[in-house]
């Protein structure tokens, strides 16, 4: 599979799309992976930059998703719709599919309008959705370790991008990632095969109640 990520540091913090990649590897798929990214970036700024939309252009891509800045769904879900619907509309043009990064909130703010806002668009556009931060609010109402966010409450620490990438490998390339057994380098083995087993069984809980 041939993916462009087009966000900020919630998707380049820790490289998530290398992260992605080597769980599809253990399951016999190639992930080709691009990423276009500038710090604290919101998708309206990528369309204005141009740089994204040229290179979605070229067509050399099965899927491209989108983060947006980690605040606007919260502060602005309008804006962050109109944004995601234009940018769609190119990927559309395209030949790819558009999927949809669902982030998470800062630590001990809720979580409902960022899901709210990105389930809400993804439903209409027909995209898919990866509810990263929704993963992220039921792991953390009842595992107090390892810590998800970064220490400025913010960015993902390493195990919060390791249960991002496993959200992915379930929602965008349909495939289980427990009992994969990789070394992660900065993570526990016993940490990394907390993350992939909660991730699966999340989904699956999730996807069982609609």
């Amino acid at each position: 599979m041939r993916i462009l990520f087009i966000g900020n540091s919630f998707t380049a913090r820790n490289n998530l799309p290398g992260l992605i990649a080597s769980l599809a590897a253990e399951r016999g798929i190639t992930v080709e992976h691009r990423l276009i990214s500038a710090g604290g970036a919101s998708l309206r700024q990528h369309l204005n930059a141009g740089n994204a939309l040229t290179e979605i252009a070229t067509g050399n891509y099965d899927t491209v998703v989108l983060q947006e800045q980690s605040t606007l769904p919260a502060k602005n879900p309008t804006r962050m719709h109109e944004n995601i619907r234009d940018f769609h509309t190119a990927i559309s043009a395209a030949g790819a599919e558009t999927a949809l990064y669902m982030t998470w909130s800062r630590k001990n703010q809720p979580q409902e309008p960022l899901t709210t806002a990105y389930a809400t668009i993804a439903a209409e556009l027909g995209a898919t959705l990866i509810p990263a931060g929704l993963i992220w609010q039921h792991f953390q109402a009842t595992h107090p370790t390892p810590p998800l966010h970064a220490p400025d409450d913010s960015h993902p620490a390493l195990a919060g991008s390791y249960l991002t990438a496993c959200v992915f490998m379930i929602t965008l390339l349909h495939e289980d990632p427990a009992g994969i057994s990789i070394p992660i380098k900065g993570l526990d083995n016993d940490s990394a095969d907390l993350l992939r087993q909660a991730a699966w069984e999340i989904c699956e809980s999730l996807a069982g109640t609609g």
